[in-house]
């Protein structure tokens, strides 16, 4: 049975995908996310980049606990690595995550100094998605719990170079409201959403053929 899930996960990341979805959270982030894993849609063609706040040393354990949560495949980003369908990528504690390359999107881990005392930063990831050059793949950015509004400036520039389609956790089932608070004051979110809904909500926006 071991072997065959396994069969099944592999043949997935050799599909094509349409969507990268792009998510960050922060304070009360490993609870929720233990919570979304398990609801995301497998069959969903996309890949996925979590930029979770955490220190050096603490992403790898997330991302290994959260692997056995679900059939997808979660696991500590890499440097060089390409993004594959049905795999979640964690970005490691102490790097900023940046996604290379538009005509094959890569993993790049530089050692920058912490963007706005974040490190990873939700904003780095996300503007280097707004930045990709001969990107033809669809983006759904989704800000979740923490303080502060990291990842503001990236949603930002995602909306003005594409359509991307942006959700938001809302305050009642929020940690701490202020990341997500920040893209609904500027008027950036498309969707404001429980935690338990994120996932569901996704699935409408692949089905109903959304995005960039």
């Amino acid at each position: 049975m071991k072997q065959r899930v396994m069969n099944n996960v592999h043949a997935l990341e050799d599909k094509p995908y349409e969507y990268i979805i792009a998510m960050g959270i922060s304070t009360g982030g490993p609870k929720l996310l233990s919570q979304l894993i398990q609801t995301l849609d497998e069959e969903i063609p996309a890949t996925y980049i979590i930029v979770q706040h955490m220190p050096i040393g603490f992403t790898k354990n997330l991302a290994e606990r959260l692997n056995t949560l679900t059939k997808l495949t979660v696991k500590e980003a890499e440097t060089g690595e390409t993004l594959k369908r049905g795999v979640i990528y964690i970005a490691p504690g102490g790097y900023q995550l940046k996604v290379i390359n538009g005509l094959k999107p890569q993993i790049e881990l530089t050692d920058e100094l912490p963007y706005k005392r974040h490190k990873p930063s939700v904003n780095v990831m996300l503007l280097s998605l707004a930045h990709l050059q001969k990107y033809t793949r669809k983006i759904i950015a989704v800000i979740m719990t923490g303080m502060g509004s990291d990842g503001l400036e990236g949603v930002t520039e995602l909306k003005k170079i594409s359509s991307c389609k942006v959700i938001a956790q809302d305050q009642a089932s929020s940690t701490v409201f202020g990341m997500p608070k920040a893209i609904i004051s500027a008027g950036l979110a498309d969707f404001i959403v429980s935690g338990d809904s994120i996932s569901q909500k996704i699935k409408e926006i692949v089905g109903n053929r959304h995005g960039c």
